[in-house]
């Protein structure tokens, strides 16, 4: 259900309405080539994972295969990526009900919301599970509820409503209405909307059965992603012309429920919004938290965050959730320098980390056919043909981030915190040889 729930998240429910403005009807192909490249990823870390699990995944899996200052680069900046994401979900969620409730605060929602996922991290890990179960199973029925509406109203089925054809689909514009950029615009949009899913080999490390938890999740992979997200994309752009203002304004999916005349589509959206952005809060906490105190045990960070208490590093928790606060509060101080200046850093961070478990399974599978081959639950497929293919295909969404004017600053200050992080770990992994 984590691995499920992971994949569903705000991004889907309201940033793709950006790139169905960009991409236009392209907008399913543009999700169907950036899945591609998440499923061969998560294939990669799959097998990785399920050979040696580990709380520290793809940090761990670096360290090992490329050598310490790896592993110390891509862990902290994931870290960082968690916390800062952490923030940017608490304003969204701290937003929405403000709107139900005006004249309170948002800063008073973001601290409650920080304070009962801090509190629930800080119990038990069982508490992430838990949270995580019902997140999951309420957005998952939630999407699955909007297919099915939908479907039924492309069939004509649904009371009144009349089967639309491919008039939206080729209507204005075109398939490419804004042609082969529209489509690369789009494809960056896709690309990021699937961060997420690395979280649950993380938690596979401290689930009772690991391997088996890993190998399930990563299998299903593929249709999770065909269903949940190409799904989507091919009926609201088949329902709702591409370029109507409520696809960005209103979200694409509430403007879908609107056009179809669902009575308080625009409500039921908001908690299922809510749900989502506190089921990533949920999630990045344990995520930060769990990579910090990975990196501390091996000695990649600060001691005092490596005690743990009843199984649970409350230390690298207390730390994570208070790094994230620390972001909220830039945000209203210096939401146009310090806190931009976060967002960038984190901007392409998800690709960097994609590159480094790519490098890191070449490495790995090698080894791991030569000593341990009994290990390799789960193979990557086409070995080691996929895996270079995803290393281009990374490759080019990086060229084509740097061709396009909003996100080269991203990929500037991403670049320039990994090359910094790197040089770091460098000169640690150096001293510790020294010593």
């Amino acid at each position: 259900m984590i691995a499920l729930g992971g994949v569903i998240g705000a991004g889907l429910f309201v940033g793709s309405g950006a790139g169905i403005a960009a991409a236009g009807p392209s907008i399913v192909v543009a999700y169907a080539i950036s899945g591609l490249l998440v499923m061969l990823v998560m294939r990669m870390l799959g097998e990785m994972s399920a050979a040696r699990p580990a709380s520290g995944s793809f940090s761990v899996h670096a360290e090992r295969a490329i050598g310490p200052w790896a592993g110390f680069a891509v862990g902290w900046l994931f870290w960082v990526l968690l916390c800062v994401g952490v923030a940017v979900e608490a304003i969204g969620a701290a937003g929405i009900i403000s709107g139900w409730l005006p004249g309170t605060p948002s800063w008073l929602w973001v601290a409650v919301l920080m304070a009962v996922f801090c509190g629930s991290n800080l119990a038990a890990v069982s508490n992430f599970g838990e949270f995580e179960f019902w997140f999951a199973a309420l957005k998952i029925a939630a999407i699955s509820l909007f297919l099915i509406v939908c479907v039924l109203a492309i069939c004509g089925v649904l009371p009144g409503t009349h089967a639309p054809g491919a008039a939206d689909l080729t209507g204005d514009g075109g398939f490419l209405p804004k042609g082969a950029n529209g489509l690369i615009v789009g494809l960056l949009a896709s690309v990021f909307a699937y961060g997420g899913l690395e979280t649950v080999t993380i938690a596979a490390a401290e689930s009772r059965d690991p391997v088996a938890g890993v190998g399930r999740a990563v299998r299903t992979a593929m249709w999770r992603i065909a269903v949940f997200y190409v799904g989507s994309m091919a009926v609201i752009v088949t329902l709702i012309p591409w370029n109507d203002p409520a696809v960005v304004g209103h979200g694409p999916y509430v403007a879908v429920l609107d056009h179809l005349g669902i009575p308080g589509a625009g409500r039921v959206m908001d908690v299922v919004i809510l749900v989502a952005l506190m089921s990533a809060m949920n999630a990045n906490i344990y995520g930060a938290s769990r990579m910090a105190y990975s990196l501390v045990d091996r000695g990649q960070g600060p001691r005092a965050l490596r005690r743990t208490s009843g199984g649970v590093p409350r230390r690298a928790v207390v730390a994570s959730s208070a790094f994230g606060f620390l972001a909220v509060l830039l945000s209203y101080w210096w939401p146009t320098t310090v806190f931009s200046w976060l967002l960038n850093m984190v901007g392409a961070a998800v690709l960097v980390v994609w590159a480094f478990i790519a490098v890191a399974q070449l490495r790995t599978r090698r080894r791991l056919e030569r000593e341990e081959p009994h290990r390799l639950v789960v193979r990557m497929w086409a070995y080691p043909y996929l895996t270079w293919a995803a290393l281009v295909g990374i490759g080019v969404v990086l060229v084509l981030m740097a061709r396009q004017p909003d996100t080269r600053t991203q990929l500037y200050f991403t670049g320039g915190a990994t090359l910094a992080l790197a040089a770091a770990g460098y000169l640690r992994q150096r001293a510790g040889r020294r010593g």
